[in-house]
């Protein structure tokens, strides 16, 4: 087994006023040639956008992009014809494909925070997809729950690739085995509140760890922990 840490305070900032970001690896303005990205996941920011504030009508192609609603309320809008609002507990995915522009802004009164995801697509120039589910913290209390899936199906968003993303809510004590799939070969684990203990090392708030060269991990919840795992394939 091998890992790597990533700190909260050695990201990579950006603060444009309504926008706050912090990127785990290059993105925009922070470019760090030894933090590309970790297998096929190649952007995870953690963006906080202010009442109002907002991304206007811009492009993507050939790319998963999925956010993670942790605070607010924000609005999806985007060539495809969709117009949707997301919250809290909320995920969102587009299958950016051949091309789809989209804007998005917090039509809130309080700070949108949310995880934006990047993962390289299996399949090059399909036809863009948006799709959005809500995963209630009620309903997923000590259970690592499938929010981002490979595989269709109504409990979760489908993305065009061989990767898996599942949001973890657990009181201090518990242990967590995962085991990954024989089709991927890494794992990033983000932790969002709390605290986990994980190959003998201490994951606090906003810390990250990432594993390769293994087909499972364990983690300790050290301090009741909300946390992300994200598994992709190493390469295509």
């Amino acid at each position: 087994m091998q890992y790597v840490i990533h700190r909260k305070e050695n990201r990579g900032k950006k603060d444009i006023g309504w926008l706050q970001s912090n990127f785990s690896f290059s993105f925009s303005s922070y470019q760090n040639p030894v933090n590309n990205g970790f297998g096929l996941l190649v952007t995870f920011n953690d963006d906080f956008v202010k009442p109002g504030g907002g991304f206007g009508l811009h492009p993507h192609m050939n790319m998963e992009i999925i956010s993670v609603l942790l605070q607010g309320k924000m609005n999806h809008k985007d060539s495809m014809g969709y117009s949707d609002v997301v919250e809290k507990d909320w995920v969102q995915i587009m299958s950016a494909g051949k091309g789809l522009k989209h804007e998005e802004h917090n039509v809130g009164e309080e700070d949108v925070n949310f995880l934006q995801i990047w993962i390289e697509p299996k399949l090059q120039n399909v036809e863009p997809r948006y799709q959005r589910r809500h995963f209630p913290g009620a309903k997923r209390k000590n259970i690592l729950k499938t929010i981002v899936s490979n595989e269709e199906g109504q409990e979760h968003c489908w993305i065009n690739q061989n990767a898996k993303l599942s949001l973890g809510w657990f009181e201090a004590g518990t242990e967590i085995a995962y085991q990954l799939s024989p089709m991927n070969k890494c794992v990033y684990v983000f932790v969002m509140e709390g605290q986990l203990k994980a190959a003998g090392e201490t994951i606090g708030k906003r810390d990250a760890i990432g594993f390769w060269e293994t087909g499972s991990i364990k983690l300790r919840v050290e301090q009741e922990a909300e946390f992300i795992v994200i598994e992709v394939p190493v390469n295509h």
